[in-house]
């Protein structure tokens, strides 16, 4: 056999050995982390082979579809409470934290211009304050020309983690809201366009005049919108950052935590942006694919590297620090049963 021939036979029991190696993880659910785990598909699969095959269907779908057993890992920014969590023989923990942003689209309103509070915010989403120069808009915003534009309310239409954390804001700000609609995944809204995912809100905004709609920050960062400030719990008037969203975080007790639930909105805390959230996964103590589930378990923790936390930083999320990391590490290995 000649060297080319057998140059040629070599490749190819490389190429179908890599084939054979190669590995597919499935997951679904929360939009909100959505940037972020595509980024660390990519880089993982550069440096394992291993593909992350994660579907943005909002939280409410990942839920659903991990109960089903229908993907290795279920995420959602809703977390559940540690009686659904043992009722359904899953374990959660949390991967990044980040801030949901209320983006707007107003002619002569730059990004930053203005600043809501949660009051007003919720009245807006309540039908009840409806032009861009209403009064208490107006009062919050001395110095900035509004227009007589009326508001389009854009909001979610699925089952949503990103709701969930803008409605548990605007319930613990305004008793009107908390009664007429409440916090949850997916609410009655009185007023709005409804779209699908973050990144349908993002899209209804921006082709909206007069819109205004929440969404994740990297959302609003990546498609450049223009985005409100917040007036937060300590009366300040704050941007979203990932220093906001730290901030926000800084006193998250995780170790106090029952099933890992914990809900970071409306902090104290000067520099605390005030509808600031992690975002969690789901999965199964005795799964049915026990290896699918320890390829899962080493991406994760791959995601908790430093290279993980420098491409979730460049999205502006906030990494977890590194003694709740250890922590989450450990409880996956004594609850979750793998094939290691």
């Amino acid at each position: 056999m000649n060297a080319f021939k057998s140059a040629i036979i070599a490749a190819a029991a490389i190429t179908v050995a890599g084939a054979a190696n190669a590995q597919t993880i499935t997951g679904a659910g929360a939009s909100f982390p959505a940037p972020v785990y595509a980024k660390w598909a990519d880089a993982y699969k550069t440096k394992t082979n291993t593909s992350v095959n994660y579907q943005s269907i909002g939280s409410g779908g990942g839920v659903k579809q991990i109960k089903a057993k229908t993907v290795t890992f279920g995420a959602s920014d809703a977390p559940l409470k540690k009686e659904d969590l043992d009722q359904a023989g899953l374990v959660q923990f949390p991967t990044v934290i980040g801030g949901v942003v209320p983006v707007i689209n107003v002619e002569g309103i730059e990004s930053g211009a203005i600043v809501l509070d949660g009051e007003t915010l919720a009245n807006i989403y309540l039908g009840e304050v409806k032009t861009w120069n209403d009064p208490a808009i107006a009062k919050l915003n001395p110095n900035v020309k509004l227009p007589s534009t009326a508001i389009a309310v854009v909001r979610r239409s699925d089952g949503s983690g990103t709701t969930f954390l803008f409605t548990d804001y605007l319930s613990q700000v305004n008793p009107n809201f908390k009664s007429k609609i409440g916090a949850a995944t997916a609410v009655e809204w009185p007023v709005g366009l409804g779209a699908k995912g973050n990144e349908g809100v993002a899209n209804t905004v921006s082709q909206t005049q007069g819109a205004i709609g929440y969404v994740e920050y990297a959302y609003a960062k990546q498609n450049k919108m223009a985005h409100a400030n917040m007036m937060n719990q300590a009366g300040k008037n704050v941007a979203p950052t990932a220093a906001a969203f730290e901030a926000a975080a800084g006193s998250a007790d995780w170790k106090s935590a029952p099933g890992n639930y914990l809900v970071l909105t409306n902090q104290p805390g000067d520099a605390s942006w005030p509808i600031t959230g992690a975002t969690f996964i789901l999965m199964h103590k005795q799964p049915q694919d026990a290896k699918a589930s320890a390829e899962a378990l080493k991406f994760f923790e791959w995601a908790y590297s430093a290279e993980g936390d420098k491409l979730a930083s460049d999205l502006d999320y906030v990494a977890l620090p590194d003694n709740v990391t250890t922590d989450m590490q450990a409880m996956w290995k004594a609850e979750i049963k793998t094939a290691n």
